[in-house]
């Protein structure tokens, strides 16, 4: 483990969270904004951004709009953020997104998609599904119209993000790159790595799968693809992907998996493992700045990726 993250990770052991069961889900969404604005960091300056909203079915969602001031004006990024399918909103991903705009320069899409236990399974999944249809037909009312559209999801929204990616692959939608930063693959998953790190390491499993029992609620088929994407049987023609790891992740098996799943249906695949960090790195800049540098790796990675596409 990175030599930064031991005196958190020791504290975290020393003093650990409650078990999500016996706190109010409000009480755990503000404990998480607050701890989303400790660790950020210092906000990258755009050159604007602007809260709107998406006119879905039924429905409307909360969006903010990053334009960097290097806007290439290559891509949108339809970025949804990570909680465990019942934390997270706009503002606790907010530094993530401004730091992958600069360095990309790419626009930025943040969804602000319903959460669990109020709104379960499928909801979120049909608010990543129709946002990426919405987004895809109307790239010119976020950037140019010819810019290509790139998704991506951290943590819980990176399965979103997979399972929407997968489920639209033969509607023509042009997705030029899939972003799957450490997600979580399926409620009954069991790893080497979920055995090693899944608890002490600032994701603890228990704590994740009592989440997925909120998020799903009544649904009980553990094994429909939509809820645990390793189960897919085909994502032939699925979009170009870029999967992020943490060595010291429970979750780390599980996306190596499935990027291995995408390579077997002919997808390619980029894996960018970071050596020592732990779930959630990306967002922790003010504790280890070497996260940040990773931030800027992996957003080199995708520039590369979609150069190459419109090459």
């Amino acid at each position: 483990m990175h030599h930064a993250l031991e005196p958190y990770v020791n504290d975290s052991r020393t003093n650990p969270e409650p078990h999500p069961s016996t706190r109010l889900i409000e009480e755990r969404r503000a404990a998480y904004r607050q701890q989303a604005t400790d660790r950020r960091g210092t906000p990258e300056t755009m050159a604007s951004v602007s809260d709107g909203v998406l006119n879905l079915a039924n429905r409307v969602l909360k969006t903010r709009l990053y334009v960097p001031p290097n806007d290439e004006g290559r891509a949108v990024v339809l970025f949804l953020h990570g909680g465990s399918f019942v934390l997270g909103d706009l503002d606790t991903h907010d530094a993530l997104c401004r730091r992958l705009a600069r360095d990309t320069g790419m626009r930025f899409l943040a969804l602000d998609y319903r959460l669990a236990p109020e709104y379960p399974f499928p909801a979120a999944l049909d608010d990543a599904l129709d946002a990426l249809r919405y987004v895809a037909t109307h790239v010119d009312e976020f950037a140019a119209k010819d810019a290509r559209l790139v998704v991506m999801g951290d943590s819980a929204g990176a399965t979103l993000i997979a399972a929407a990616a997968a489920l639209t692959r033969d509607e023509g939608l042009n997705v030029a790159a899939q972003v799957l930063i450490y997600p979580t693959l399926g409620p009954e998953l069991v790893t080497d790595s979920a055995h090693v790190y899944g608890s002490g390491f600032l994701l603890e499993i228990d704590h994740l799968r009592y989440d997925y029992e909120q998020y799903l609620g009544e649904w009980t088929v553990h094994s429909d693809p939509r809820v645990s994407p390793l189960l897919f049987e085909n994502l032939t023609g699925a979009p170009p992907a870029i999967v992020m790891v943490a060595e010291c992740d429970p979750l780390r098996d599980e996306a190596v998996a499935y990027a291995g799943l995408l390579e077997h249906f002919g997808v390619s695949v980029e894996i960018l493992e970071a050596k020592g960090m732990v779930h959630g790195f990306l967002r922790m800049g003010a504790l280890v700045p070497e996260a940040l540098e990773i931030v800027d790796e992996l957003a080199r990675h995708l520039h590369q990726l979609v150069e190459r596409n419109d090459s």
